[in-house]
């Protein structure tokens, strides 16, 4: 019994580690990619990143921070190459193909090399508040509040390096405007979106852990 429930941790571990890799490559390359909401501008980036915070906090309401952190740091350098590889072959939404990686993309690794800050520092934050508030009454004060300031540090980390006088025009010219709509918009998408899934998943994973036991 002991062996399958070590198996299923590892199982679920290594899912949560994928799960990182594939929203912050997808963040990087839907970053490039604007959008308008309400006239204000902003990239697509902002709708999918929030969900990494959602990885990290069951992460660490199911096993502890020290293993959160631990995912964390395994899927960081992975998180880092694909995203640059990802985003120099579909550069604004099309194929470049297989000849682009030849050639060093100064752009997309500034977006690379901010996501892996802007990760690092955010999660790292997300992981200290959450880990304070999780034995909370209240299962949605410690993942609201951990989003909300693990993304006010991360999105600050993520654009500066990322954008701060870049070459793309709409990103370095309305820099400042599209760091804040993200942030506010990854509030809203965490608050309406994110917690309602991660009340639905936690329960589901609690209960198939209990059942094992």
């Amino acid at each position: 019994m002991e062996a399958i429930q070590s198996f299923a941790k590892y199982r679920l571990m290594l899912v949560l580690a994928g799960l990182h890799i594939l929203i912050i490559a997808a963040s990087n390359y839907l970053v490039q990619l604007p959008v308008t909401v309400l006239g204000f501008h902003a990239t697509w980036g902002a709708f999918i990143f929030p969900f990494i915070f959602m990885t990290t906090d069951l992460t660490v309401r199911l096993f502890d921070a020290s293993m959160a952190r631990k995912i964390v740091f395994y899927a960081m350098l992975p998180a880092l190459v694909v995203s640059y590889i990802v985003t120099v072959l579909f550069r604004d939404a099309q194929w470049m193909g297989l000849s682009a990686l030849t050639t060093f993309n100064l752009f997309v690794f500034r977006i690379a090399l901010a996501s892996f800050s802007a990760y690092i520092v955010g999660q790292i934050i997300d992981i200290f508040v959450f880990n304070k508030l999780r034995q909370k009454q209240a299962w949605w004060l410690a993942p609201l509040a951990s989003a909300i300031f693990g993304n006010f540090v991360d999105t600050i980390t993520f654009f500066t390096i990322a954008f701060y006088k870049t070459s793309d025009t709409y990103l370095s010219t309305h820099l400042v405007e599209i760091a804040t709509v993200d942030y506010i918009f990854k509030l809203l998408i965490n608050a309406i979106i994110y917690l309602p899934i991660y009340k639905v998943i936690l329960d589901n994973i609690t209960k198939r852990f209990m059942e094992n036991r």
